[in-house]
């Protein structure tokens, strides 16, 4: 019913000879649904579809060895480093039961998905943001800053966002989930202005939180639980996931 595969490179700068990690051709042609758990060789930000490329400092990434991409999905920037988060991507063609017309509440199964799947290693009780998306005072410029369908919250903090790129043949998400959440390196990449600057630096810290920080699955179970654990969760339940199986409605 599906497929999965496991940590190909995000960045191209990385593999030269590989095709463009984010082209969606890739997954419109397949017959059935597909998820793949990405990885990054170096710190890459990886753009929104909208998102102008002025929105961070080329010669500061640069000079940190930092890589810049763009997905086809829209929202903010994400800064993904190597072995910091958990960034998974899932294709889900237009025949299958999980496909939802409506864009609003498409990603309500992936949240469930998630949700599930953390309360499986011990991770903490997700709760599944459902209805309209609310960009946050930061979300044109950070992803993490705001609430999206089909995102994930622990104590009212996203632990777990979605970007998503509809087509004909189907629906593409991209989910990504922080070990530990430190916004500070992303913002010190963006090229805005000082008040703008401050204001991510007082909202950001308290919009999310990490997988594994103490603020997100306090208790025993939660040093037990890892990314490659997590991912390896999500991959096996994955093929055979289905709406009905949501457990953690919010």
């Amino acid at each position: 019913m599906g497929a999965v595969s496991c940590c190909r490179l995000l960045t191209r700068r990385s593999v030269p000879t590989q095709p463009d990690p984010f082209d969606v051709e890739q997954f419109r042609s397949l017959p059935g649904r597909h998820a793949v758990a990405r990885q990054v060789a170096h710190p890459t930000v990886v753009l929104g579809s909208t998102q102008r490329a002025e929105v961070v400092d080329a010669g500061r990434a640069r000079e940190r060895g930092v890589a810049i991409v763009r997905r086809r999905g829209g929202g903010g920037a994400v800064l993904l480093r190597p072995g910091d988060q958990l960034w998974i991507e899932v294709w889900i063609p237009r025949h299958d039961p999980l496909w939802e017309p409506d864009v609003g509440v498409a990603a309500e199964w992936v949240g469930a998905w998630w949700s599930d799947a953390l309360g499986t290693v011990g991770a903490g009780d997700g709760v599944v943001h459902r209805g309209r998306a609310v960009p946050g005072p930061h979300g044109a410029l950070a992803c993490f800053s705001g609430r999206g369908p089909g995102e994930v919250f622990l104590a009212e903090r996203k632990v777990m966002g979605i970007s998503q790129w509809r087509s004909r043949e189907g629906s593409l998400f991209h989910t990504c989930a922080y070990a530990h959440w430190d916004p500070h390196p992303l913002i010190d990449l963006l090229d805005v202005d000082p008040p703008t600057r401050e204001g991510l630096r007082r909202d950001l810290p308290r919009a999310a939180v990490g997988l594994f920080d103490p603020a997100a699955a306090p208790g025993p179970a939660a040093g037990a639980a890892s990314l490659p654990l997590l991912q390896r969760t999500l991959l096996t339940t994955f093929a055979t996931w289905g709406k009905v199986t949501s457990p953690r409605p919010s």
